[in-house]
């Protein structure tokens, strides 16, 4: 089956009757189709903290992964979201190690946030991308393809605490980000990065 590369194209909140949930969004490479997938909270930091190459003071669980996958020589070559089941994306990592290949069984929020870390491609097929795909027209009928750094400042900006840093000096920022890493709250860090980043 014909395989389909598929890159991040948005991060975004929602809001259910239980709690506030996360749509992924999927973008087909050199297509105009978007697959949106449900994730996590947590899942949704863990992505959004590596594309804003946000570096955690202790490792994350998929950091975790990633530096045991390292130690062992185990390099995760692709992610494949191969089913759709009611509604619900399944998928699959693919990791070698020497000559053996092995496919893992995973959810695809997981998946995502481990393809990021190594870096490597997220596929699906055409029969996913038929079910769920969908364009976004804008007024004038072209597909309107948002960028992913706006998309994935955005979702960082609505979990942070949305102080304002523009009154306070270089030397305290770094402090603050300093402080902000040690006690694990990335939404802070990257507001207090993103205007140190704004005086450069």
């Amino acid at each position: 089956m014909d395989k389909i590369e598929l890159e991040i194209a948005g991060l975004a909140s929602g809001h259910t009757s239980k709690n506030t949930s996360y749509t992924l969004i999927l973008g087909e490479v050199n297509g105009e189709r978007r697959i949106p997938v449900v994730i996590g909270a947590f899942e949704a930091q863990a992505i959004a903290l590596v594309l804003e190459n946000i570096r955690p003071q202790r490792p994350l669980t998929h950091d975790l992964f990633k530096s045991f996958a390292d130690d062992f020589h185990i390099d995760v070559i692709e992610v494949n979201i191969c089913n759709l089941v009611e509604g619900v994306f399944y998928s699959k990592i693919k990791c070698i190690r020497e000559d053996d290949e092995v496919e893992i069984d995973a959810r695809t929020s997981d998946a995502i946030a481990l393809a990021v870390r190594f870096d490597c491609p997220i596929y699906t097929n055409a029969e996913i991308i038929t079910a769920a795909g969908i364009t976004q027209d804008n007024e004038e009928g072209t597909v309107d393809t948002p960028g992913r750094p706006d998309e994935i400042d955005d979702f960082m900006q609505e979990i942070s605490e949305n102080t304002d840093y523009s009154g306070l000096e270089l030397d305290d920022l770094e402090i603050l980000l300093t402080e902000a890493l040690q006690e694990e709250d990335y939404a802070k860090a990257a507001s207090i990065r993103d205007e140190m980043n704004r005086r450069k």
